[in-house]
């Protein structure tokens, strides 16, 4: 009797890349055959309760070039990568039954949207085993000396216990397919007027002029380690606000995981036995682990970093006037710094972090308008959104989440100190005094 073909199906959702993908990895590992599948899920491109569209142009059009390269990489390898502008739960049980899929691989996520979409699959896709695999940390969650329920509530906390005692795990590399992996693929990626966007040119002025994709995040990082040495300067120059060099702007990619947090810092790790060690190199691995707690608050407390009170659970007035709403957004508020900084996301789709502390701190502080509101426009128009690291830093800002100061930014003294010439606020504001 003919044995039946064993098929994997990858399921890829915020981790397109084919470098250091232990999905795909684990995919890949026996002998069978392993087809990709990714969807523009119409979901992601609805208004949501705020009256903000999830995803806007700028993160559109980059996630676009992002799915043309992972399927340019992924046919390197000799597996096809089926792209639908659909449901996942419409789309992925249909694939199940014409390839005679086996086991679906994906990415574990662990908040409520994904997991919602991700069980719906699961309803309609029967008979197939599913493998959920931790994908997007730079300290595995199986390695870690504590329980994710004991992550501490600050910060540094967090990091003292990790990074002396944790290591990193290497990273993975994917195996060719033979040939016969091949599937016929007739599927296309969709254009920006098919998800419900004009196209566009980039802004002349935007600090972020890089594009989606694997292959321009190994070209950034090769860029700003190794032949520009700017990595070496990273501590001095991150909290600029104009160029496209003061911060290493890996971001974008790590948040649709163009690129994992393991091989940046592997390429640090390089840097430093190539060249030298100081404290820029030990920052951006700092900015890395930050990123790692965020993922963990959010796997400790779940939904509660969705809720007004936070995982602070703490009540505070809150306001949603419309108006000053509007003004913040538009940048029409009384703070040229705020202004500068909300016209160049408006503009572009990307903010520096210094901006980005300012602007949510002056919408939850100065404004008291509620924090949810901030973070969801900040979902719809950033390039690097990260719902982890979004929603913990508006918590964070906003005094109900991991920052026990309960801090409040003076914008004015910190426009004077970041932009003590006014570069940044003429090239916004067309303006030049201040």
């Amino acid at each position: 009797m003919q044995k039946t073909e064993i098929t994997n199906l990858v399921w890829f959702r915020n981790d397109l890349r084919t470098n250091d993908n232990m999905v795909l990895y684990e995919a890949t590992k026996h002998n069978a055959k392993v087809i990709g599948v990714y969807c523009f899920d119409p979901k992601q491109f609805k208004v949501d309760t705020y009256g903000f569209k999830k995803t806007e142009k700028f993160r559109a059009k980059f996630l676009i070039e992002t799915v043309e390269n992972l399927k340019s990489q992924l046919r390197n390898l000799n597996i096809e990568l089926l792209i639908y502008d659909e449901h996942p739960e419409t789309v992925i049980p249909e694939i199940c039954k014409t390839f005679h899929v086996n086991a679906i691989f994906l990415q574990k996520e662990w908040t409520q949207e994904e997991l919602n979409i991700e069980n719906s699959v699961r309803t309609k896709a029967i008979n197939v085993n599913w493998h959920s695999i931790y994908n997007q940390f730079l300290f595995h969650p199986e390695d870690i000396n504590f329980e994710i329920s004991k992550t501490p509530q600050v910060f540094t906390a967090f990091r003292k216990k990790l990074e002396k005692y944790v290591k990193i795990r290497e990273e993975v590399t994917i195996p060719k397919r033979p040939e016969n992996n091949r599937i016929e693929n007739n599927t296309t990626i969709p254009t920006l007027l098919e998800l419900g966007f004009e196209e566009f040119e980039p802004h002349p002025h935007s600090a972020f002029p890089f594009k989606g994709g694997e292959s321009e995040a190994l070209n950034r990082l090769e860029d700003y380690f190794f032949n520009t040495k700017k990595l070496g300067f990273y501590k001095k120059t991150r909290n600029g606000l104009v160029g496209k060099d003061y911060s290493s702007k890996f971001s974008p990619w790590l948040a649709n995981g163009s690129i994992s947090a393991r091989t940046i810092y592997w390429k640090v790790k390089q840097f430093e036995n190539e060249h030298y060690k100081n404290q820029s190199t030990y920052w951006l691995i700092f900015e890395l682990i930050w990123r790692d707690y965020f993922k963990y608050i959010s796997l400790k407390h779940g939904d509660q970093i969705f809720k007004l009170e936070g995982i602070l659970h703490k009540n505070y007035e809150w306001s949603s006037d419309q108006t000053q709403i509007e003004q913040w957004i538009n940048g029409e508020t009384i703070s040229a710094f705020v202004n500068a900084n909300m016209i160049e996301l408006k503009e572009t789709g990307w903010m520096s972090n210094r901006g980005r502390q300012n602007v949510a701190s002056y919408f939850a502080k100065e404004l008291e308008l509620d924090w949810r509101i901030g973070a969801a426009y900040f979902q719809s128009l950033l390039l690097d959104y990260d719902v982890h690291s979004n929603y913990g830093n508006w918590m964070y800002v906003a005094g109900v989440g991991n920052d026990p100061r309960d801090r409040k930014f003076n914008v004015q003294l910190q426009a004077e100190r970041y932009d003590s010439n006014g570069k940044f606020r003429s090239l916004w504001l067309q303006l030049s005094l201040f």
